[in-house]
């Protein structure tokens, strides 16, 4: 075996933080101030910006059929509304089925090794979306079914990357760190988005084999950079004692619940606006898609910061209030044939999503918290929190297989998108005065604590 590469800085002994072969490190402590200033730190921004990365195109191949659907019929394939919404939606039931396991595989492979590993798994859906979709006389729709279940093995990465991220920084810098990383990744849906229609029409004719294949080069790249600059904790190790904390509790079930609302309603909306433009109003370039998914993660941050100061529960309830709102403004832009109008009020929905995505995010820690008034019931609550931020987020991905399926049957149904939108606006009241009763209603036994 290769002999352990020590790492030394001034004030540590030269055992101190050893990297073994394989790139595994035996002594990680970030809660020690020394430990962390004389050499942690360093090791844990080398790994983070890696991890954003392949998060980052994790999200790009998940959201890659969001932008391929609507090209589908330019190259020759004949499908239904339905069938394009099955296509958008596949993914997302995917991989929000994915991410528990993923969550555990950090502690079972090693953080580095299950990043470069996740990372070489999207050659798969890459290559697999490339082929399909330049033999469109010989390709049935289950097989298209197929491939695009396959760009779900990119929304699995976002519970990896954040659970492997998380071990490296301590408390006090956990949120900046996770927040940036979910950040990275969720910018991946609108890159992907303003990249595929430039990309297919680069040269002579469409050329959407591409989409597929503009990810290769990249995906290898991300794997290069994790091998090389990522490390494997020892110390990492799954706690299935802490997702048992968290689900038997109700509160992880009531911020899952919110959580679809949140983080479900910016993944489906993403998935579906494409294909919204392209059906509602065709005369429009598809390069625009993309803004939806920009302002959605851009104002995840934002509400985090909203939440840090007003509370995670006003400012969930605003933003489902602001959803809904926007929601119904989307219903008049359809009847009116208003394409300004359902633009701008799909980007104040976009901003809603994301702003509430940060804020709901926020009150998980805040939640357990309340009633820790030990140092072991503290413990019990971080562990339980953290349960809960794996569960929340397999749950709330569902919504992108929700949304798109919503709009499909309200097409089918009634031969337009305004039923499912009318559904929405219910469903985000139910959810604002949810967070009222259970959060912010003064009567509320968790009213007191601020959430």
């Amino acid at each position: 075996m290769t002999a352990p590469k020590t790492l030394t800085t001034a004030g540590q002994s030269p055992s101190a933080i050893e990297v073994r072969s394989g790139r595994w490190i035996d002594t990680w402590d970030p809660e020690d101030d020394t430990f962390w200033h004389d050499g942690g730190r360093k090791i844990a921004k080398r790994n983070l910006y890696p991890s954003i990365f392949a998060e980052f195109l994790g999200f790009a191949v998940w959201a890659s059929w969001s932008i391929v659907v609507p090209q589908l019929a330019a190259v020759g394939f004949v499908l239904t509304v339905d069938q394009q919404f099955w296509l958008i939606a596949v993914p997302s039931l995917v991989g929000a089925t994915l991410r528990i396991p993923y969550t555990f595989a950090v502690p079972r492979f090693g953080g580095r090794n299950w990043t470069i590993i996740s990372a070489l798994l999207l050659l798969l859906p890459a290559s697999a979306l490339a082929f399909v979709v330049s033999r469109p006389e010989t390709t049935p729709f289950w097989m298209l079914l197929g491939v695009a279940a396959l760009a779900g093995l990119g929304g699995g990465n976002f519970a990896s990357s954040m659970a492997n991220i998380s071990f490296f920084y301590p408390e006090r810098e956990k949120g900046k760190a996770l927040g940036l990383n979910a950040a990275g990744g969720n910018l991946g849906t609108a890159a992907v988005q303003f990249a595929v229609p430039l990309v297919i029409v680069t040269g002579a004719g469409l050329q959407l084999s591409r989409a597929g294949l503009m990810f290769i080069p990249l995906i290898l790249l991300a794997a290069f950079l994790a091998a090389r600059m990522m490390n494997n904790l020892t110390f990492a190790k799954a706690d299935y004692r802490a997702f048992g904390a968290a689900v038997h509790n109700r509160h992880t079930w009531i911020i899952s619940f919110l959580y679809i609302g949140t983080f479900g309603s910016f993944i489906g909306y993403a998935g579906a606006f494409p294909t919204l433009l392209k059906t509602q109003f065709p005369e429009v370039t598809l390069s625009i898609a993309f803004l939806g998914a920009l302002v959605g993660s851009l104002s995840r941050p934002v509400g985090g910061i909203l939440a840090d100061r007003w509370g995670g529960a006003r400012v969930t309830i605003s933003s489902f209030l602001v959803m809904a709102v926007a929601a119904v403004g989307a219903v008049l832009a359809l009847r009116a044939g208003s394409f300004a109008l359902f633009l701008s009020t799909f980007l104040v929905l976009f901003v809603a999503t994301g702003a509430g995505n940060g804020a709901t995010y926020r009150m998980i820690p805040a939640v357990f918290r309340v009633g820790a008034t030990t140092p072991e019931r503290a413990a019990r609550a971080r562990k339980a929190a953290a349960g809960c931020i794996g569960i929340a987020g397999a749950i709330g991905a569902l919504g992108g297989f929700l949304i798109p399926r919503g709009f499909a049957l309200s097409n089918s149904i009634a031969g337009s998108l305004q039923p499912a939108l009318w559904v929405f606006v219910g469903i985000y009241l139910i959810m604002a005065a949810t967070t009222w009763s259970v959060y912010s209603r003064r009567a509320a036994p968790m009213s007191a604590a601020g959430i």
